[in-house]
């Protein structure tokens, strides 16, 4: 009797056991009747019916990363590199996802290489590196079409690696030290040629600052020259004036012979010490002589 009893709670226990089930969060059990699908258990406590409900699959529902391989795909211009990635996704259905695929992870990681090869394909070797984000945009395109029918949804698909095989690493290598020569090269050539721009142009800036500056010194020259011009051209005709009007005054006619006389004696006796050379006049002793002369033409002139 008692092992009847041991046997019943154990069986009790058995079936307790194969028909509560309590869904974590974020998973959903996929469930079938007798071999036939039946619903989906969402996060919480279920029972089911013993002996004829069985929990088929376990859906986790969050976002998932998973790794591509690395794959060998042909560029454009026939170059082999190698590329790898990681593809994110999450199961939207989980009922599609149990019965539209056998194994949906591979369908996808299989699908999404293809796509991959194909796009890399349309590019060449140097466009790979910059075109990364295109890349990845067409591969999820391509891959949210294929996968919607099994109820899952690709998200996103970055690529980790790419890599060129040896050679052509070298081969980039030394290209990009040329390009760095001739950039060096360009920029020293620039430099050499706005200093010497630079150079002319203070050069040129000097000869003309300096031609200014004797141009306005030649005007300031002419204008001084003027200035005394004509103040000695005033400063005569007042003399001359004043000179006619001390003539005109008495006694000014006796004065004026007076002057011509010892102006007369005086540069006569510098005649000698300037050549040893002379021609004079045969009345150049006879002062009274040179003295009415010079009179009779400061009467004329008084007159005119």
């Amino acid at each position: 009797m008692q092992f009847l009893v041991l046997f019943f709670v154990v069986f009790v226990v058995f079936v307790l056991f194969k028909t509560a089930i309590v869904v974590p969060q974020q998973y959903a059990f996929v469930v079938e009747r007798l071999g036939k699908y039946s619903g989906v258990l969402e996060a919480g406590f279920h029972v089911l019916v013993p002996f004829f409900d069985v929990v088929r699959n376990r859906v986790c529902l969050k976002e998932a990363a998973y790794d591509i391989p690395e794959q060998i795909c042909i560029t454009r211009d026939n170059v082999q590199v190698g590329v790898d990635g990681v593809l994110y996704l999450k199961v939207l259905n989980p009922e599609r996802a149990t019965y539209g695929v056998t194994d949906f992870l591979f369908a996808i990681s299989q699908l999404a290489q293809t796509t991959l090869r194909s796009e890399i394909g349309k590019i060449d070797l140097d466009k790979t590196f910059e075109a990364r984000g295109h890349i990845n945009t067409q591969v999820v395109n391509e891959l949210d079409k294929a996968t919607d029918p099994w109820g899952i949804k690709v998200l996103r698909y970055e690529i980790k690696n790419i890599t060129p095989p040896r050679e052509i690493i070298q081969a980039m290598e030394k290209q990009m030290k040329a390009e760095r020569e001739k950039r060096a090269v360009i920029l020293t050539s620039e430099g050499e040629r706005d200093a010497n721009i630079n150079t002319a142009e203070g050069a040129k800036q000097q000869v003309i600052k300096a031609s200014e500056a004797s141009k306005q010194k030649q005007i300031n020259e002419a204008d001084g020259q003027a200035a005394a011009i004509l103040a000695i051209a005033t400063a005569t005709a007042e003399g001359i004036r004043k000179v006619a009007e001390t003539i005109q005054k008495p006694g000014g006619y006796e004065a004026v012979q007076l002057r011509v006389a010892e102006k007369y004696i005086g540069e006569f006796g510098q005649l000698a010490k300037t050549t040893n050379t002379m021609i004079l006049p045969a009345n150049t002793a006879d002062v009274a002589t040179i003295i009415a002369t010079a009179m009779s033409v400061v009467k004329k002139t008084g007159q005119n």
